[in-house]
């Protein structure tokens, strides 16, 4: 089937304005899967950009993709932003480390075959697909020189990642001669690639401890990156990416660092390409932080409420076609903010009914895998990366390590 470029073009554009993804017809033998994301939340004024700021300004943002592909698309976003976001220029191309890329190896980003496009507020833009070969776990950049950026700016502050900033349009620069470096990302939520029908992802929506909290800037060490790197050298499990859309500060039931699991749910879990299996790793922060609630006389969620949030997500999720797994909620005595003996009761409660209600698909024990022995109430000291609430990056890789692999290594109901 031919499409003309006119007719490309305004189909686009019409999907746009409805809030539709446009998708361009493939193969059969191939389909679009995410292999990057990043979950996008209102940027809080201290870890806004710095000077020289986003505005007539190249900002390059370096990703590692967790599946390779023979195409890409790039999603951008202005979700928070109360005014246009106009990108002037993008390409995407081969990372050298810092701010330094392969410059034959630059690729131009479009939008309905246009290289500016200007997202409205509250709304996203996945750019055309292009044809670019990507490697799983190579380190990538992506470039954008925008020409309006709204005050308030959306993006993702615990990137763990490094990005530059560069004065005008400097995105076919091969390395910025004075850059500013930042380590957060913004205005960039996903990479999909092109690849085969067999491809699938393993969606995580989590908090801090998803993010990646006490792991290793520019080291790609989270747990979630840790189990990519698991399942690769397995042919029976090397085509799944693994996509963390954690929140630092995250909560089940209320807004707090970015929007509740449940308000985020339709965007970050049900929207990205390819999902297969979704992991629930969420309900540290709603039970740590009804101890203050409490406190203070407010209303304070309790155990009861978190495992109604989670029974909806199960049944949002099925309704989808995705296996649902729920991970425990780790130990945390000792992080005197959140610690108390309610809190360690709900935690319990919500443990128990992960692992006996059946419910969930299947269950990935953290809890098991990272308590101490002798008192179980707190993190193991090979794993607590110092604040008995954040594992190190040890045990990052000690919480991936303990994963079945053999959840993943189904179909799944989709």
């Amino acid at each position: 089937m031919k499409v003309s470029r006119f007719l490309f073009a305004v189909l686009s554009a019409n999907a746009l304005l409805a809030g539709i993804a446009y998708a361009t017809v493939v193969p059969e033998t191939e389909r679009w899967v995410g292999a990057w994301v990043s979950a996008q939340q209102l940027v809080e004024p201290h870890n806004l950009p710095p000077q020289p700021g986003l505005s007539g300004n190249t900002l390059r943002q370096i990703i590692r993709p967790s599946l390779g592909g023979d195409g890409i698309r790039v999603t951008f976003s202005n979700a928070y932003g109360e005014g246009p976001l106009t990108i002037a220029v993008a390409n995407v191309a081969r990372s050298k480390g810092g701010s330094a890329v392969d410059s034959a190896s630059i690729c131009p980003l479009t939008f309905g075959g246009e290289r500016a496009v200007t997202i409205q507020p509250g709304a996203s833009v996945i750019s055309d697909p292009a044809q670019f070969k990507v490697q799983a776990f190579e380190n990538l950049a992506v470039s954008t020189c925008c020409s309006s950026v709204p005050a308030n700016v959306t993006g993702h502050p615990g990137s763990r990642t490094t990005s530059f900033i560069q004065k005008g349009d400097a995105v076919s620069v091969a390395e910025f001669p004075e850059t500013t470096p930042v380590d957060h990302w913004y205005l960039l939520a996903a990479i999909d690639v092109r690849t085969g029908r067999s491809a699938s992802a393993i969606l995580v929506l989590g908090d801090s401890i998803t993010d990646g909290r006490g792991s290793t800037t520019n080291q790609n060490n989270r747990w979630p990156d840790n189990l990519a790197r698991r399942l690769a050298p397995d042919p029976r499990t090397s085509g799944i990416a693994v996509l963390n859309q954690g929140i630092g500060g995250n909560r089940v039931l209320r807004n707090g660092l970015g929007p509740s699991a449940l308000q985020r749910f339709d965007r970050d879990v049900l929207a990205p390409p390819g999902v297969r299996w979704l992991v629930i790793f969420e309900g540290i922060n709603d039970i740590g932080t009804a101890k203050g609630a409490r406190a203070k006389g407010e209303p304070a969620a309790s155990a009861r409420d978190i495992l109604l949030a989670y029974e909806q997500m199960i049944v949002r999720a099925h309704a989808h076609g995705l296996q649902v797994y729920g991970a425990t909620i780790t130990a945390f005595e000792g992080f005197d903010i959140y610690y108390d003996e309610q809190s360690e009761a709900d935690r319990q409660e919500i443990n128990r009914w992960i692992r006996t209600s059946g419910k969930f698909d299947g269950v990935i024990d953290f809890d098991e895998m990272t308590r101490d022995r002798p008192d179980p109430r707190r993190l193991s000291s090979t794993v607590d990366g110092g604040d008995h609430l954040h594992p190190s990056a040890d045990g990052y890789k000690a919480m991936a390590d303990g994963i079945d692999l053999g959840l993943f290594q189904e179909s799944g109901r989709r």
